[in-house]
């Protein structure tokens, strides 16, 4: 199906020409990037991890945080953007690092949620690590309550997903909420 033809259609329906000069290539470019915005549904997990799954004897927490995030809500299909804070307890194995934020860049790509994205970066974690426990914090802000609705230009939500130990023991939870908020 050729997406640009919804778009020019879209674009006629508020009273727009799309043979204007500044709309004539913009069904074109809207479809190309929506496509773009909804990658994540091309890649799997699999396919991302690219069999960067190391041996390891560290059993320490491993951070990687402020990951910049971009998605697309699916009640609205207007952006939120923020960042993901995401840790994991090895067990015999770790992964690459560029590979956690490929993992959340992946699932970031679908019409999502703010809280099912955080659930899912940490259960795809978990999945293919094998950790002890993953905790995953996700900081964003919402255009569907900045640009309409509510209209709270400076509203931040929090979602937050803890497995295994991160769960279980609150001194992990508490040392990886200690060190994502410090400097």
């Amino acid at each position: 199906m050729d997406t640009s033809k919804l778009y020019a259609e879209l674009i006629t329906n508020i009273g727009e020409d799309v043979q204007r000069d500044g709309l004539q290539k913009t069904p074109e470019r809207a479809a190309k990037a929506f496509s773009f915005l909804t990658q994540g549904y091309q890649q799997s997990l699999e396919d991302i991890v690219n069999g960067a799954i190391f041996d390891s004897d560290n059993d320490e927490m491993v951070i990687v945080k402020d990951i910049e995030l971009y998605s697309l809500c699916e009640h609205h299909l207007l952006p939120f953007v923020g960042k993901a804070h995401v840790a994991y307890l090895p067990q015999g194995k770790v992964i690459g690092l560029s590979k956690i934020a490929r993992i959340s860049d992946m699932f970031a790509r679908r019409l999502q949620i703010q809280e099912n994205l955080t659930k899912q970066i940490a259960e795809a974690i978990q999945q293919v690590t094998g950790a002890a426990g993953v905790g995953v914090v996700i900081e964003a802000q919402h255009f569907c309550m900045m640009m309409r609705g509510v209209q709270k230009q400076h509203s931040w939500t929090v979602s937050s997903m803890m497995l295994g130990e991160f769960r279980d023991n609150p001194r992990t939870r508490q040392e990886f909420l200690h060190l994502i908020r410090s400097g």
